[in-house]
């Protein structure tokens, strides 16, 4: 079993002056429900090489068991300093494909044409895609093979716009990913505000936040067991 993991590559908090990225907990819970279950785990991003850390994902307060476990796991950090450069790879060779979150994939996954193409190439090639928390963003261009939005019609969860609120970046997000869905067409649920939440339509896994992160890694496993 073989997972493709797509981090982001960008930095920037829109004009705020602040940092971003990818979320740590985000990162590391699903990385090693995969490892522990036997999965290899390759990591890709836009630019390649190491992924920005959103530094806030680090403070105490969001440090869990997995967190921990990856600040001292070399071989992780490792990977995790190597990604390949997303347009380098395709869905073929890979059994299905996770996005974590974080707010930096709004920027720039989220407008990535090899993002998107390997998203809808995964799909059609009958395998499950997965994106946690501000990740299901990322599918706002992807379309079906006959050119609908990819989830229109679909059972689909992500950040919410309270959620966004409550971390005081509304205004600062070039889109709200909830807003965001459903303007596609998505049929869009959520759980109370930082609990976990994931929703399968298919081969499609979309979890809320990121406590949703292990739950929807654990989903794509059950999906690949079951075909």
């Amino acid at each position: 079993m073989k997972i493709l993991m797509v981090l982001t590559s960008h930095d920037q908090l829109g004009d705020t002056g602040r940092k971003t990225g990818f979320w740590l907990e985000e990162f590391a819970a699903p990385y090693y429900v995969f490892k522990d279950a036997g999965a290899e785990v390759v990591l890709a991003s836009p630019k390649g090489g190491q992924p920005p850390l959103d530094p806030k994902s680090n403070e105490p307060s969001f440090q869990t068991d997995q967190t921990r476990r990856f600040e001292a796991d070399a071989d992780a950090n490792s990977a995790l300093a190597a990604t390949a450069q997303l347009h380098d790879v395709t869905h073929e060779g890979f059994d299905a494909v996770f996005y974590p979150g974080g707010h930096g994939p709004l920027w720039d996954l989220a407008e990535n044409s090899a993002s998107v193409r390997l998203i809808e190439a995964t799909l059609e090639g009958g395998k499950p895609v997965a994106l946690v928390c501000h990740a299901p963003g990322v599918l706002r261009h992807a379309k079906t093979p006959d050119g609908r939005p990819l989830v229109e019609g679909k059972d689909v969860t992500g950040f919410t716009n309270t959620e966004e609120e409550a971390v005081g970046l509304t205004q600062v997000v070039p889109f709200l990913v909830e807003d965001e869905l459903k303007r596609n067409g998505g049929k869009y649920t959520k759980a109370a505000d930082w609990q976990p939440y994931v929703v399968a339509d298919g081969l499609l896994i979309t979890g809320q936040n990121p406590a949703s992160s292990g739950p929807a890694a654990q989903r794509l496993l059950e999906q690949l067991k079951n075909g």
